[in-house]
């Protein structure tokens, strides 16, 4: 397998991830948001931006010019996720996804700018 192969199983992994968590763990997410005093209309573009990048990913399997832009804007909210984690003083045990996908968007962006071949 080369960087592409890998980077192509990143961007189903970081989709699958974000689909999962946004469609069947959403009572999760409403209480993750409550405890970082983000309100709904945050969520919900949070939500509805993580979705399209997540089918902007699988869609640049096939398209690579579309994976750029997407894997960059989706590790920016794996970031700020983070960052709300620490805030609110998160267990690990709650840090290490979003921190797991910041790095696979980190890894997509990099290969899909040539900077890893």
């Amino acid at each position: 397998m080369n960087s592409y192969d890998y980077a192509h199983l990143a961007q189903i992994i970081v989709a699958v991830s974000v689909g999962y968590v946004w469609v069947f763990r959403f009572d999760n997410i409403v209480e993750e948001f409550k405890q970082y005093g983000l309100g709904s209309l945050t969520r919900t573009m949070v939500g509805a931006s993580k979705i399209i990048l997540a089918t902007l990913l699988v869609a640049g399997i096939w398209y690579p010019a579309l994976v750029l832009i997407p894997a960059l804007l989706m590790g920016f909210l794996m970031a700020a996720a983070q960052y709300y984690h620490f805030k609110v003083h998160n267990p690990w045990s709650k840090r290490v996804p979003s921190l797991v996908l910041l790095v696979l968007c980190v890894f997509v962006a990099a290969v899909s700018s040539n900077l890893l071949s």
